[in-house]
């Protein structure tokens, strides 16, 4: 028997041995891998080694994300029971002074109790824990305890190289997306410098060709100023600096080298000019307002030059007033202007001379009379002085009525020379009821052959004009002639003319002169006044467009409407004194 006993328990020993060698060789086993493959290795180890219950770990996580908890069951256990189940059910027991666990728990698994052994992962239960239970009563043996210390020292380390390989592992990703992340940040950072470098290559190429447009910008305006004899300037008065472009010096015949003054500047104008000038800009100035000149220039030769200045106020960056301004030289528009006007002048002195043509024999009617009561008053004055005894009271009487014919006479040529004249314009006061009532005697004649019954609205208190007396009345002359040949043709209504005066508006005075003639159509009003149109067989065409001319100078306007029945209404109207 006692031979029996020996032989079991070598039997015994050298399978704890066979054991333990198993044991010591897993960490071969577990190289490179998860802790939870070195976990569940070890547990299905430990589960067919001793013939336990259960084998149960958790283990902490150095993350802090929570323990990983793994359990093993023996074959002939019901596989329903879960890691965290059984966890919970020895947490009470784990939790208690190691000093007064009990021997026996509560099996987690079914009815009874079961031993347990607890093992911690590391020095200070750091890696976590491993607890083996069993129903055996004879569980633990002294050799099983051996056995489940040196498995969990071996699963200590295992795990620890696991977790400094998974630490590893991690700081080597970490570093990698780093290292990734950092040549993301280069390579982002390389393509906004080469960005940076190709947008400044744009913009010096931008400059250089914004700097070569400037300069042919300027070139094109300093040609286009002295293509139109247009010089610019500023002028800043906290310094009383002048600048002006090339064309400037041009115009006023400098040397560019020459420095101008303001002062020196009006001091060249003419005599004439300057108080006017002078007033405008120190106006302008006092009020911080824009200005504009047109003066004379004499220069050395003797000739003349005619400026026109525009001035525009403004601010520079300090607040300062500061003009920006051009000067033209408008020398030749003032001679062309002379020249038109003095064409027009001479237009209009052939209009008149046509006009008072159609009169001629109204003209010699109209001195023929007084001619003729001359003749006869002075024959009879002659019978009267020869009879026996004279007649001296009759002979007085009779030339008497001789000397008021002569008067006539001598009053129709005295309007005929006015209106016959070339002498240019000559401003004075017109009264226009006055203007009119002579132009009608002049004319009378040539109404009464035509048929035409003329009736006057004059205005009385009517407000003196300002202007040429002998041009005014051409433009009436030619309005009540115009009127007479459109009612020619009329024979089923009276040629009836309506020549009236009054006040237009609140500034000025209106003449309109109303026939019952053809009329006019309206899309034709306006060609009317157009030069060399006309609708008459015999027409130049000049008549209206020179009364136009002649109004328009004297700030007025000439129109011409459709009556309400049968006619037209030409009318103009202009400032009287005071309203220019």
């Amino acid at each position: 028997m006692e031979h029996t006993a020996d032989a079991t328990e070598i039997r015994r020993l050298q399978g704890c041995i066979n054991d333990l060698i198993s044991v010591l060789a897993l960490p071969a086993m577990w190289g490179g891998q998860e802790a939870e493959q070195i976990v569940g290795t070890l547990l299905d180890v430990l589960i067919g080694m001793l013939r336990l219950d259960f084998a149960y770990v958790r283990l902490k996580d150095p993350a802090g994300e929570g323990p990983i908890e793994m359990v093993r069951l023996a074959q002939s256990r019901s596989p329903s029971a879960c890691p965290r189940e059984i966890g919970q059910v020895l947490h009470d027991w784990l939790a208690d002074d190691p000093r007064k666990r009990p021997p026996l728990v509560r099996n987690p698994l079914g009815d009874g109790d079961v031993a347990i052994v607890p093992l911690r992962l590391g020095l200070q239960d750091e890696i976590g824990l491993i607890v083996a239970g069993s129903q055996r009563a004879d569980f633990p043996a002294q050799t099983e305890r051996l056995l489940l210390s040196v498995a969990a020292n071996q699963a200590a380390i295992g795990l620890q190289e696991a977790r400094l390989l998974s630490e590893q592992k991690r700081v080597a990703r970490e570093l990698d997306l780093r290292v990734a992340q950092r040549t993301k940040e280069l390579a982002a950072t390389n393509e906004e410098l080469k960005r940076e470098i190709a947008e400044r290559e744009w913009a010096e190429t931008k400059l250089r060709q914004d700097d070569a447009q400037l300069k042919r910008s300027e070139a094109f305006l300093a040609e286009g100023q002295r293509l139109s004899s247009t010089g610019s300037f500023s002028w800043s008065l906290a310094n009383d600096q002048l600048t002006w472009s090339e064309q400037t010096y041009r115009i006023y015949e400098i040397d560019p080298a020459t420095p101008v003054a303001f002062l020196s500047v009006m001091n060249a104008i003419h005599p004439e000019d300057m108080p006017m000038c002078r007033e405008k800009v120190q106006g302008a100035v006092r009020d911080g307002r824009d200005f504009e000149l047109e003066f004379r220039l004499p220069l050395p030769g003797g000739s003349l030059k005619y400026l026109h200045v525009v001035a525009h106020a403004t601010r520079d960056q300090d607040g300062q007033l500061e003009y920006i301004g051009a000067v033209q030289d408008v020398t030749e528009r003032r001679l062309s202007e002379d020249a038109l006007e003095k064409v027009r002048s001479e237009l209009a002195h052939v209009a008149r001379v046509t006009t008072l043509g159609a009169l001629t024999a109204s003209i010699a009617h109209e001195v023929n009379q007084p001619l003729s009561g001359i003749i006869t008053n002075a024959s009879t004055c002659l019978r009267m002085l020869a009879a026996d005894p004279p007649n001296i009271a009759g002979a007085r009487e009779t030339a008497r009525r001789a000397i008021r014919d002569g008067n006539r006479a001598a009053d129709v040529i005295k309007r005929l020379r006015a209106l016959f004249s070339n002498n240019g314009t000559a401003i004075e006061s017109v009264d226009l009821n006055e203007a009119t009532r002579e132009v009608l005697a002049l004319s009378s004649s040539e109404l009464q052959r035509g048929g035409v019954l003329v009736r006057r609205e004059l205005a009385e208190e009517l407000p003196i004009v300002t202007g040429d007396r002998v041009q005014l009345q051409q433009v009436i002359l030619n309005l009540v002639l115009n009127a007479s040949e459109a009612m020619s043709q009329v024979y089923d209504r009276p040629r009836q003319l309506v020549i009236r005066t009054d006040r237009h508006n609140s500034d000025r005075v209106r003449l309109s002169v109303q026939d019952t003639g053809v009329g006019i159509e309206p899309s034709n009003v306006e060609r009317l006044f157009d030069a060399f149109y006309t609708t008459k067989h015999d027409g130049m065409g000049v008549g209206l467009s020179v009364s136009r001319s002649i109004v328009e100078r004297h700030h007025g306007r000439l129109w011409a409407e459709p009556n309400d029945g049968p006619g037209a209404t030409f009318s103009f109207s202009i400032p009287w004194v005071g309203q220019l």
